[in-house]
């Protein structure tokens, strides 16, 4: 079941936010400053130790990492790079739908039964919302089994409104 809610993902009581993250994985703009301010510290400090695949690179673009949630409602943070929007044939929509993925069977592996999803890339990385969101909302209904509430959680109406129109179509 695919919900969609305008709020602060830092507040939801899931079992698990998903971060909109970078390739260090160490804070920085947008929702995954937001998420790592909320958690605490101990988060950075989480996120350095995960081990680099490549120099800076902790989590490579289209895949995805896990992490306790410390000071979040959250039990976990999950941590995916979207791609950024280069006009949409540099491979984004299957790198944007291999976030989503990869974050859900994270999620299932970890028993994850609610899990909330911000828009991702669709912010500083550019990916325009309606692609965006039609790609999110395919991967997310695929949910598997055991991952049973799946949330949205945009920032403001007018991207919930996006969110609203796909899922109605």
């Amino acid at each position: 079941m695919v919900e969609v809610v305008v709020a602060d993902i830092t507040t939801l009581e899931v079992d698990a936010i998903v971060n909109a993250a970078n390739e260090r994985m160490l804070g920085g703009g947008g929702v995954d400053g937001a998420i790592h301010a909320a958690a605490g510290p101990e988060l950075r400090e989480a996120c350095a130790e995960v081990p680099e695949v490549e120099p800076g690179v902790r989590c490579p673009t289209g895949e995805a990492r896990i992490t306790s949630g410390f000071a979040l409602p959250a039990r976990y943070v999950i941590h995916t790079v979207g791609p950024v929007w280069r006009g949409g044939d540099q491979g984004e929509p299957r790198l944007l739908a291999s976030c989503y993925r990869s974050s859900l069977e994270l999620a299932a592996a970890h028993g994850v039964a609610s899990v909330a999803f911000p828009a991702i890339s669709t912010g500083v990385f550019g990916y325009p919302a309606e692609p965006a969101a039609r790609i999110a909302v395919r991967e997310l209904r695929a949910a598997p089994d055991g991952v049973e509430r799946v949330n949205v959680c945009c920032f403001d109406q007018a991207s919930a409104d996006v969110y609203h129109r796909v899922l109605d179509e």
